[in-house]
């Protein structure tokens, strides 16, 4: 996702000289590199300064510019939040808040880089606009929906590295504030977003082998959410299932029980997020999401 991002970053600063990268003690080299090199006046790297990241942001946008933000998921959002707030989201500047490795991505660097409530601080705030691809291929598509859109602040929640492509045979287009099938079922609905949709996929998989028909709908976006598009999922399918990486509050699992709630929803509903908790537990990426219960294995056996 991250070189993906890139990628599309540097042909959209080839198409508009008003695309600005506004880093924060993020290398130059490696993925923004060519971006860095073509455009060094369009590249500004503040050092461990995020509030004057957002600041300046908010600066260029007021000058029609199209700026982002970009640094480690909870140094983006957590670190400047009062700027993020007061400075991007009270003036409704179309900046886009780019948090790379959102959730427990960065599993060996502890607690200060796990972002497992980025979703509900965000959300919190008026005008701003979340979204969460899955893979490359969305991250790409929501990169230059960020790059061209004027409604207002955007946050961007990516993975680092390495993501499978999931949604390459997807049934349904990307498109902004609407959620999309990735596949099509009928007796199970699994609603995702992020990268954590892997494991949607696995246990799809797992139900498929057992004769269940499953649909996967991507909920890519997190603000606005496509209340009406989880409607018709939850009346369409007798069992809904929902896996985040985020923590039980302000995600995307208690929205979806208050959405069936309000329609009284006649579905069978499990979610399955991060725990209320910092887990110390040194390991790899699927190593902390299985402490904090989200292993393939062990969401099957809840709802098998």
């Amino acid at each position: 996702m991250r070189n993906k991002f890139a990628d599309t970053l540097y042909e959209l600063g080839r198409a508009d000289k008003d695309i600005f990268i506004v880093v924060a003690d993020i290398s130059p080299a490696g993925s923004m590199e060519k971006f860095r090199k073509e455009f060094p006046e369009r590249f500004l790297n503040v050092g461990v300064a995020e509030q004057s990241m957002i600041g300046i942001c908010a600066g260029l946008a007021l000058k029609g510019c199209q700026p982002f933000a970009y640094t480690i998921a909870t140094f983006s959002l957590y670190r400047p939040f009062e700027f993020v707030r007061d400075d991007l989201c009270y003036q409704n500047l179309p900046v886009t808040v780019v948090g790379i490795g959102g959730g427990v991505v960065y599993s060996t660097l502890g607690g200060t880089h796990h972002c497992q409530e980025d979703m509900a601080i965000a959300g919190a705030i008026p005008n701003m606009s979340i979204i969460a691809p899955c893979d490359p291929n969305e991250t790409r598509e929501a990169t230059i929906h960020c790059g061209s859109q004027k409604r207002g602040p955007i946050y961007l929640r990516l993975g680092k590295a390495g993501e499978p492509d999931l949604t390459k045979d997807a049934p349904d287009r990307w498109e902004f504030g609407k959620a999309r099938y990735l596949r099509r079922g009928r007796d199970v609905c699994i609603m995702s977003y992020g990268i954590i949709m892997k494991k949607a996929f696995e246990l799809a998989e797992r139900l498929q082998l057992q004769g269940k028909s499953v649909s996967i709908l991507n909920v890519h976006t997190l603000k606005p959410l496509d209340q009406a598009g989880i409607q018709a999922a939850l009346a369409a399918h007798p069992h809904v299932v929902v896996i985040e990486e985020h923590a039980p509050q302000g995600g995307l699992a208690p929205q979806v029980k208050q959405i069936a709630w309000d329609m009284q929803a006649r579905c069978k509903l499990n979610t399955f997020t991060l725990q209320d908790a910092f887990i110390h537990n040194y390991g790899s990426h699927d190593d902390l999401l299985a402490a904090h219960g989200l292993d393939t294995g062990k969401i099957y056996a809840a709802i098998a």
